[in-house]
């Protein structure tokens, strides 16, 4: 049995520009986005609310995506990225997203069972990133109000139970300085920063990903989840500060990890 929601689950939410668009449908809020070939979108880049950033339709971790603050600059951008897209991922299709300055990264922690029951795990900030991949792990987000969280896990939960999803999933969301969010992608898989949830809710949720594979219901309601305490989650960064802090592997001499709690 496999462990993660229906694989066509997978294909839509894997693809960002399908993504959006079912999120889009079923009520989420969004940024302006513009989808298309390369080709189309260059046609169209004096069109853009400007700055725009550019990403792979089918990419993650950063890789392949541009930002573009000039309509003239949109051309070379695109192309450079439409390549590297298809280097990494197989497809050079692209999306153009508007550009939000600083803003916050808000991810919430869903876990859904085959019969209809569906529950939110607080959020994660990851706002602290380097090359947007994400250094710091915080749970619960220090910037969020009660009102904000209950509107962003909403939020989240009706993309969940609006797909009929199952098992554990994140779902991303950028928030603006005025408090404003929009829906930004959908994980469908634990992740690596899960632990911070798992401190913070009591929930083993590796655990509770067999268990539901295995058709069993959630063993928690959403009335049962609060959070306790604080949490935070520091991915260590390999790079060569000789190289220009190019990415860098090595092997680790000594690690001396940290003590208390």
């Amino acid at each position: 049995t496999f462990i993660g929601p229906e694989p066509g689950l997978i294909r839509v939410l894997g693809d960002k520009s399908k993504a959006r668009e079912t999120a889009f449908e079923l009520g989420l809020p969004i940024l302006k986005g513009f989808t298309g070939t390369h080709a189309e979108l260059i046609a169209r880049a004096d069109k853009f609310p400007y700055p725009v950033l550019i990403k792979p339709s089918a990419g993650g971790g950063g890789k392949g995506m541009r930002i573009v603050r000039h309509a003239e600059q949109f051309e070379q951008a695109a192309l450079e990225a439409s390549r590297e897209a298809e280097n990494y991922f197989g497809s050079g299709a692209l999306y153009v997203e508007q550009f939000l300055v600083n803003p916050r990264h808000i991810e919430v922690q869903v876990m859904a069972d085959h019969h209809g029951r569906a529950v939110h795990l607080f959020e994660r900030e990851c706002s602290i990133q380097r090359r947007y991949q994400k250094i710091i792990e915080e749970a619960p987000s220090a910037s969020l109000s009660p009102e904000s969280r209950k509107e962003i896990t909403e939020s989240a939960l009706r993309l969940v139970k609006g797909m009929g999803y199952s098992n554990a999933g994140t779902v991303e969301f950028l928030m603006d300085d005025s408090g404003s969010f929009f829906f930004l992608e959908m994980n469908t898989r634990i992740q690596v920063e899960h632990p911070v949830t798992e401190m913070i809710t009591g929930i083993d949720l590796v655990k509770e990903q067999i268990t539901i594979a295995e058709g069993a219901s959630l063993s928690f309601g959403q009335e049962d989840l609060q959070i306790k305490g604080h949490a935070i989650e520091c991915r260590i960064y390999a790079e060569d500060p000789a190289q220009g802090f190019l990415p860098s592997t090595g092997t680790i001499g000594k690690f001396i990890p940290p003590e208390g709690h």
